[in-house]
């Protein structure tokens, strides 16, 4: 997919994640901490939360891939060189802002695909794990091995991968610590395609939903996540109030009218509302 612009820096850092937009709404998040295989840092955490937050205010994004630029590690987790350099009270006061970054990416308002290749290693699989849909190349290697080193996952492992896989899958790969390729996470359903080059496939992905109306995409996706821990009467409520908030705006009339009419919608999107 052709890019609109070069990459930009996030934060403060901008060596550890780059910005990348791409035609029709799709922005690119590359981890990019290479000569530590994308190890994240306390200035990684803040770069990723930046990053997020910015894309999050940005209504013409419409599709986030989030790649790496190391062609053999997507993230290999928590920088351990610097964990062991801190006290107990400078890992509380770390502890925030780690939080704050995998919560960045969960929270971001449209479709997120991870693209992995290579090791997707405790805090690397958690970032995943905090995207919609995951696609991998068969070499990918995924892991939660944080009770093998005295800890256990602390940026929603424990609470995304019982989600995705449900608890028994879960048990196993979180209890053992063990590692699974891209084949067996496939089958897992930890990754959701499989393909030979994950970036490419997922920037196709996002270009696909970026061509789909905006304010539609985003209000499935906020009635699919906020309908996660409702009852099904509380979450067909939800669904009630997105479906009005969508049917009710432009984009509705648009794709109607260019259904009717054959002809690929101009989408108002966000800035008709």
């Amino acid at each position: 997919m052709p890019q609109d612009s070069t990459p930009s820096p996030a934060a403060d850092s901008p060596d550890l994640v780059q910005v990348i937009r791409h035609e029709a709404g799709v922005v690119e998040l590359v981890l990019n901490r290479p000569e530590a295989m994308n190890a994240v840092s306390t200035a990684m955490t803040q770069a990723l939360t930046a990053a997020a937050g910015a894309i999050a205010a940005d209504d013409s994004a419409r599709a986030v891939v989030v790649s790496s630029s190391h062609p053999k590690a997507f993230c290999v987790g928590a920088d351990l060189k610097e964990r062991n350099t801190l006290n107990d009270d400078e890992l509380r006061a770390q502890r925030p802002g780690n939080r704050a970054a995998y919560r960045s990416i969960l929270d971001l308002p449209v479709p997120v695909v991870a693209a992995v290749s290579g090791y997707a290693m405790g805090g690397g699989f958690e970032i995943a794990l905090s995207c919609d849909l995951i696609v991998a190349s068969p070499e990918a290697t995924f892991a939660l091995p944080e009770v093998s080193v005295g800890v256990i996952p602390g940026g929603g492992g424990t609470q995304l991968l019982t989600r995705r896989v449900g608890w028994s899958r879960a048990a196993d790969l979180i209890f053992t610590a063990r590692r699974v390729g891209g084949e067996e996470a496939l089958s897992l359903g930890i990754v959701d395609r499989l393909v030979d080059d994950a970036r490419a496939a997922a920037l196709e992905i996002a270009g696909t939903i970026a061509r789909h109306s905006p304010v539609g995409v985003r209000n499935a996706k906020a009635a699919m996540r906020q309908g996660l821990d409702a009852t099904l009467a509380e979450g067909l409520d939800i669904e009630d109030a997105r479906w009005h908030d969508t049917a009710f705006s432009p984009d509705r009339a648009e794709g109607v009218a260019a259904f009717t009419e054959k002809r690929t919608p101009n989408w108002p999107g966000l800035s008709s509302r």
